[in-house]
């Protein structure tokens, strides 16, 4: 538009979120307070941080730029229960003990921290509130995962939009919309033995994405644990609520999730 200056660059794709009631509903979403670690990556001035720190939770700030860094230090100096840290959310080490992660994303690192929080079985994420793309939500959220590394994800971690974003709850405001994504892991991961055998489902199904399932994970479900008396695959697929005969690359994130819980179990 005449008149008007053209955005910034922005190739780290950070927009900050200023919206104070929608970083209201992500805190109280969170089920964050009481002294509950809470991460919140990528926390630019520090806006979500603060919120959390009001609510009672013990948070670590994680942010990149030594200057967004510096300020959200002074920010929140002499309050006990924050802890700054500089550093790049995809290396930064995370807890050992179980956390939260409240966050506004940058865009461009969405895969890069889901992989953090959602491919590793050791992270104890015990859930996550994010602002993110509308695209990378919708990915993320599909019935049907669009390959092994997303079905690993959502087979253990149920994934759902709260709503969308709009562009005026950042600064700058991004050129692509934006939704609240909410994370919360399933039982199976806090399942040691039956994220082993998910592992060797997914990778049974998507060698041969075409093949019958009932024929595709026969031989991983025998590897992993035997269904138990009587109960051959094809069995306990119909028990996961699987057609024997649907495409192994086409099962739902909720049925990786079920199918697995049953043969763990022996069932």
């Amino acid at each position: 538009m005449p008149g008007r200056r053209p955005a910034a660059p922005n190739p780290a794709g950070a927009h900050f979120l200023r919206d104070a009631a929608l970083i209201s509903r992500l805190v109280r979403a969170s089920g964050a307070g009481d002294g509950r670690l809470v991460l919140d990556l990528g926390a630019g001035p520090g806006a979500i941080t603060t919120a959390l720190a009001a609510s009672g939770a013990r948070v670590i700030a994680i942010e990149r730029d030594p200057r967004c860094a510096a300020r959200l230090r002074r920010r929140v100096a002499g309050n006990p229960r924050v802890t700054v840290v500089q550093a790049d959310l995809r290396e930064v080490p995370l807890p050992r003990r179980e956390f939260l992660v409240v966050a506004s994303v940058p865009f461009s690192l969405s895969t890069a921290l889901m992989r953090r929080l959602a491919g590793d079985p050791s992270v104890p994420l015990a859930g996550a509130e994010l602002i993110t793309a509308w695209g990378v939500a919708r990915w993320l959220t599909a019935t049907v995962p669009r390959d092994a590394e997303t079905a690993w994800w959502t087979a253990r971690y149920q994934m759902r939009i709260t709503s969308r974003v709009s562009a005026m709850s950042f600064t700058p405001q991004p050129r692509v919309s934006a939704a609240h994504l909410s994370i919360r892991p399933r039982l199976l991961a806090a399942s040691a033995e039956g994220q082993c055998l998910l592992r060797l489902l997914l990778r049974a199904a998507y060698r041969s994405p075409d093949t019958p399932v009932r024929h595709a994970l026969r031989d991983a479900a025998a590897r992993g644990r035997p269904p138990g008396p009587g109960g051959r695959i094809g069995g306990v697929l119909l028990r996961a609520g699987v057609s024997p005969d649907v495409r192994a690359a086409q099962l739902t994130a909720d049925q990786w999730h079920q199918l697995t819980m049953l043969l763990a179990s022996g069932r």
